[in-house]
């Protein structure tokens, strides 16, 4: 064997010492070494985010249902004082409750979701629910006649869907 062949003993250089292929080698291990370390920060560092990420996030939805809450105090405050006063003079009661009524449809257009106006419009499955059809001559097939329970929201952002009467061929 030459002296640039090695024999396999670690004796790499012409003086036999191998210092320079060890230092390489300690100097890789150095390196994974800190890389493993970078890394395993790394790794703690996007744990930590992701609890303190959640932790807002908790916190976040937690006022914001207080804050939708806080809106409906007022309309409950409303409507125990309808009741209070409803045996007093139960002719007076029906005003207040539509007051009442009023105060909320407001909060929750307010809130991003209005009451629609759904009758005469074309039926959009999007926007309404079939519960029924009916014959009209009056109407256009496939109009809504009839609303059984009102839909909030808009076609972006729907809260609930309009349950509707749809007209059919007569």
């Amino acid at each position: 064997m030459t002296e640039q062949q090695g024999n396999g003993t670690g004796a790499d250089t012409p003086q036999g010492g191998g210092t320079g292929h060890d230092e390489q080698i300690e100097a890789l291990r150095r390196q994974v070494a800190d890389l493993e370390n970078r890394w395993r920060r790394a790794v703690a560092d996007f744990d930590n985010l992701r609890k303190r990420v959640a932790g807002e996030s908790a916190r976040q939805r937690s006022d914001e249902r207080a804050a939708v809450a806080a809106r409906w105090l007022p309309v409950l405050d409303n409507l125990e004082l309808a009741l209070q006063h409803a045996a007093a003079d139960p002719g007076r009661i029906v005003p207040g409750v539509q007051a009442v009524h009023e105060q909320a449809l407001s909060v929750l257009a307010d809130l991003g979701f209005p009451r629609r106006a759904d009758l005469n419009v074309p039926f959009d499955p999007a926007l309404h629910e079939a519960v029924a059809t009916q014959p009209d001559a009056d109407a256009v097939p496939g109009t809504v006649i009839h609303v059984v329970r009102p839909g909030y929201g808009g076609v972006e952002r729907p809260l609930r869907p309009a349950s509707v009467v749809v007209a059919e061929r007569t």
